[in-house]
C-alpha cells in the first residue's frame, strides 16, 4: 500500500528524474499516463508506482523513442516494466536496423537502403537516427575498411550515401537571417570529419545557421572569415592526434583577439587528450552526446 501514497511534490519528482517540472506537466495533460494524487492545497503528489513509471518512460526517451511511442510501448501491463520484458523487442530493432543499413550499404542496395532508413525514421526520432545510428555505421564502415573487411570503394559509396543524407537534411531546415551563425572548422586533413557533421545537423535543428568553411588554413583566413561572416559561434572540430596542436592553437588566438565569440572544440582527438589539457580546455568542450551538447550550448548561447 505504500507505493500508492503520494509523498513527492512536483519539484522532488522533476529533481529526481532530471526533467523540468513544465515537461512533466505538459506530458500528463497530454497523455494522462499516471494521475498523481492532489493535496488539500491541490498539488500533485506522487507515489512510488509513478516513480517507476516515469524513470521507465524516460529511460526509452533516452533509447531514441518519443514519448508518445514510450507510451504506447508500455501499454498497461506494469509487470512488463518489472521485468523488463519490453527490452528485447525495443532492442532489437535498433540492431536489426542498424545491421542491416551496414549490410545494404556494402552490397550497393540502393532501394534496400532507402525502405531500411525510410523504418528507422518511422521508428527513432530524427535525432536518434542521425547522430545516434547513422554514426553507429559510419564508424562500423570505418572500422570495417581498416581491417580489410571492405574494400574502398565501398567504404566511400556508404560513407558518401549517408554523410550526403545528413546534409540533405541539414539543409531542408527553414532559412531564417534571425538566426544565430556559426562557423565550423576542422583540424582534420582530409577534411572528413564525421562529428562535426553530427553537431552541424545538431545545431541546425535548434535554429543556428551553420557555414562550414572546411580544414583550417591560417589564423590570417580566420580573421577574415571572422569579419566577413561576423558569426555567434565558432565549431572547432579535430578527429586525428596530428592535428590536436593546430586545433588548440585556433582556440587560443579566437579567445584572445575574438573574445565576444563562443568557442567549441569537439572530436576523437580532443575526446583522447590527456587530462591536464583537457581540464585546461573544459570551458570549450561541447561533449560528445546529444545531452552533453544540449547542456553546453544553452549554457552559452541565448535563443
Amino acid at each position: 500500500m505504500a507505493d500508492q501514497e503520494g509523498k513527492y511534490n512536483i519539484k522532488a519528482v522533476a529533481l529526481m528524474l532530471g526533467i523540468q517540472p513544465g515537461t512533466l506537466r505538459a506530458w500528463e495533460r497530454r497523455y494522462q499516463m499516471i494521475a498523481p494524487v492532489r493535496n488539500d492545497a491541490g498539488h500533485r503528489l506522487y507515489t512510488e508506482e509513478h516513480i517507476k513509471i516515469l524513470k521507465w518512460l524516460i529511460k526509452k526517451v533516452d533509447q531514441g523513442f518519443t514519448i508518445s511511442q514510450a507510451i504506447s510501448l508500455m501499454g498497461h501491463n506494469h509487470s512488463q516494466m518489472d521485468s523488463e520484458a519490453l527490452n528485447l523487442k525495443q532492442d532489437n530493432p535498433l540492431i536489426s536496423l542498424t545491421d542491416n543499413l551496414y549490410e545494404a550499404l556494402i552490397h550497393f542496395e540502393h532501394e534496400r537502403i532507402n525502405e531500411v532508413i525510410d523504418t528507422m525514421f518511422s521508428i527513432f526520432t530524427m535525432e536518434k537516427v542521425i547522430v545516434d545510428i547513422f554514426y553507429r555505421v559510419l564508424k562500423k564502415i570505418e572500422d570495417s575498411f581498416k581491417t580489410g573487411k571492405i574494400v574502398n570503394a565501398q567504404k566511400h559509396y556508404s560513407s558518401s550515401l549517408l554523410k550526403a543524407r545528413i546534409t540533405t537534411i541539414i539543409n531542408s531546415f527553414p532559412a531564417n537571417t534571425h538566426f544565430d551563425k556559426a562557423v565550423c572548422i576542422t583540424c582534420s586533413q582530409d577534411g572528413d570529419d564525421v562529428e562535426l557533421l553530427l553537431f552541424s545537423f545538431y545545431l541546425r535543428k535548434r535554429g543556428i545557421e551553420v557555414i562550414n568553411i572546411g580544414t583550417y588554413s591560417s589564423d590570417n583566413d580566420i580573421n577574415q572569415i571572422m569579419d566577413i561572416i561576423h558569426p555567434d559561434l565558432v565549431i572547432i572540430s579535430c578527429e586525428v592526434k596530428e592535428g590536436l596542436t593546430e586545433a588548440l592553437s585556433l582556440v587560443n588566438h579566437l579567445s584572445m583577439y575574438h573574445r565576444d565569440l563562443t568557442i567549441g572544440l569537439g572530436g576523437q582527438a580532443i575526446t583522447k587528450m590527456n587530462p591536464s589539457d583537457k581540464e585546461h580546455y573544459s570551458a570549450f568542450i561541447f561533449g560528445q552526446t546529444i545531452r552533453e551538447w544540449e547542456m553546453w550550448l544553452l549554457e552559452r548561447m541565448v535563443f
